[in-house]
């Protein structure tokens, strides 16, 4: 079976081939990510194809797919916004999506953006890059264990903050819209206000499907203590652009640290090399670093995540050629 894997980095290649000796696959492996018809047409020739966020499997590519002969479609990812899955489904393709791969990877990158937020070690690498060494008022700390933590959304992700921050000594709340059991050695499930009424730290960390509202909004963002840190490493569409940076110039949030955008597709692995950028209110967020951090969706970027999305990728294709149907099915 040929199986064409698209927006796979030079680094990521070992992987793919390393786990493909338990399968047999004939690879194609580009870095070029599915956007027009001519990165659809790479599919030519190819059985499968194995899409990752930022793709773009919308009906005229999926159009083309069929066209091409492809019998299988799958992403490596646990989103799957970046496919029409109606469209796919009407076309005959079940699509095959990757759960949870490594929810430490995005818990560990939120963490560390969380205490560089909270220690200022960002504006005082900042200020000392450009060669000034004084100690500055803003530069004082609180430390994290005098700190309350609240995640928003107890899934796996979730639950990895919430443990990695507990063993750091802070006191860790949640909320989720389903009662959540065994959690209780770690944090202590509330109702989301008075996580964010009670919290130095807020994570967002909850699963969005397209169509869903937006979860930072201004009346979240008012309800949350002033001065306090939002991290938001699950989905750009879950938040208000305008809300989020009229919250950091007023100084009613602390500090921002996101791995995601609204509309990435537009951003991420990209260079526009101090050019504007196509959101104007996009580009008046990132330019209030060292307040906001952003990072270009790096939180699975890890050898642990590369290693579990590419085998679970391949378990779920050999599923679909063997039975037309896998553990893992994208369903809205």
């Amino acid at each position: 079976m040929k199986v064409l894997c698209y927006g796979v980095r030079d680094i990521e290649k070992p992987f793919f081939e390393n786990v493909n000796k338990d399968f047999g696959y004939e690879l194609k492996l580009t870095d070029q990510y599915l956007t027009d018809a001519a990165s659809a047409q790479l599919a030519e020739g190819c059985d499968a194809v194995i899409l990752r966020a930022n793709c773009a499997a919308n009906k005229a590519n999926l159009d083309i797919f069929k066209k091409l002969g492809v019998k299988y479609l799958l992403t490596r990812t646990a989103g799957f916004n970046h496919i029409d899955v109606p469209y796919a489904n009407a076309l005959g393709y079940t699509v095959g999506y990757v759960p949870a791969y490594s929810p430490n990877s995005i818990a560990e990158l939120g963490l560390t953006m969380a205490m560089s937020l909270l220690r200022h070690t960002a504006y005082a690498n900042y200020e000392a890059y450009h060669r000034n060494f004084e100690v500055k008022d803003f530069m004082f700390s609180k430390l994290i264990h005098n700190c309350t933590v609240g995640v928003v959304g107890l899934g796996r992700i979730g639950r990895s903050f919430a443990q990695m921050f507990h063993g750091l000594g802070a006191k860790v709340i949640g909320s989720d819209i389903f009662p959540i059991k065994g959690i209780e050695g770690y944090a202590t499930q509330v109702s989301q206000d008075e996580v964010l009424a009670q919290s130095d730290i807020v994570v967002l960390q909850i699963a969005y499907k397209t169509g869903m509202p937006v979860a930072i909004t201004k009346e979240f963002i008012a309800k949350m203590k002033d001065g306090a840190i939002l991290i938001n490493c699950a989905r750009g569409e879950l938040m208000d652009v305008d809300a989020v940076i009229e919250a950091v110039k007023s100084g009613k949030l602390g500090g921002v640290g996101l791995d995601v955008l609204p509309g990435e597709s537009r951003y991420m692995g990209k260079n526009f090399d101090y050019k504007n950028l196509p959101d104007d209110n996009v580009a008046e967020l990132v330019n209030l670093y060292p307040r906001v951090l952003v990072s270009p969706h790096i939180g699975s970027f890890t050898d642990e995540s590369i290693y579990n999305m590419v085998k679970m990728s391949y378990e779920n294709l050999k599923e679909l050629a063997e039975t037309g149907t896998c553990n893992w099915v994208a369903k809205l």
